[in-house]
């Protein structure tokens, strides 16, 4: 039995075609949900413009602190320069202000620590101890089985913590949050000797490759471990349903 466009229902001979025409649309639909899915996910990281956005002051600070022979103040005055061009341009088109700003604040931080110490290699301290912060909070997330990805994706989800009854979606949170606790290691893993051998320029490379590129593999990444589970439930759902 199909039902055509008016609603009722009569019997079709061609029903096989049908089924066949019913598979082949939800083929097309899943890859436009996936397809969905990855745009929204590259907006809401900010996408090349988030890579632009967060790595252009770290150029803009190491080159100027090759360029000027080690010159700390005005590698930084650079640096929080174009910081400041990036702000005024996003002002200017009128584009989502919200992970600009967060990167200026968090340069006129490291800046006013690394003027502070007299060391060039301290304006990389700031972001290392946010990254042990943020590494650590994921660590005990999942020791104490509360994984930090499952409540912000109950969160966002409007789900709340629901999921803690479900087997299935406990182990793919975990499972997620351990992406996370090695994107944060690896910074550390990469940055932390540079720091102690005093690698400016090296370093600034290390923050900019592993800045937001890494950050945008763990999404990535996660998204891969989390869409078959939430296809699944979607079935049972829709099974549940029909």
């Amino acid at each position: 039995m199909s039902e055509n466009p008016l609603g009722d229902s009569r019997p079709d001979a061609h029903g096989d075609d049908d089924a066949h025409g019913e598979d082949a649309a939800d083929g097309v639909e899943s890859v436009e949900e996936v397809r969905q899915e990855a745009l929204l996910l590259e907006r809401a990281l900010g996408g090349w413009r988030g890579i632009i956005d967060s790595g252009l002051p770290t150029v803009v600070f190491v080159i100027a602190y090759l360029v000027t022979g080690s010159e700390l103040r005005t590698s930084l005055i650079a640096a929080v320069g174009a910081g400041v061009v990036i702000v005024v341009w996003r002002l200017i088109r009128r584009q989502p202000l919200q992970q600009v700003i967060a990167g200026f604040v968090g340069l006129l931080i490291a800046a006013w620590f690394s003027s502070r110490t007299g060391r060039a290699e301290d304006v990389f301290v700031p972001g290392m101890l946010l990254n042990i912060g943020y590494g650590a909070a994921f660590l005990i997330s999942i020791l104490v089985r509360w994984p930090l990805l499952g409540i912000a994706m109950g969160y966002l989800t409007g789900e709340g913590t629901s999921w803690r009854a479900e087997p299935d979606l406990r182990r793919v949170y975990a499972a997620a949050s351990w992406i996370w606790v090695g994107v944060f290691g690896l910074r550390l893993l990469v940055q932390v000797p540079l720091y102690l051998a005093g690698a400016v320029a090296p370093l600034g490379v290390a923050k900019v490759v592993l800045g937001w590129p890494l950050y945008l593999a763990g999404a990535y990444a996660t998204y891969r471990v989390l869409a078959p589970v939430y296809r699944a439930r979607r079935a049972r759902v829709q099974g549940g349903s029909d």
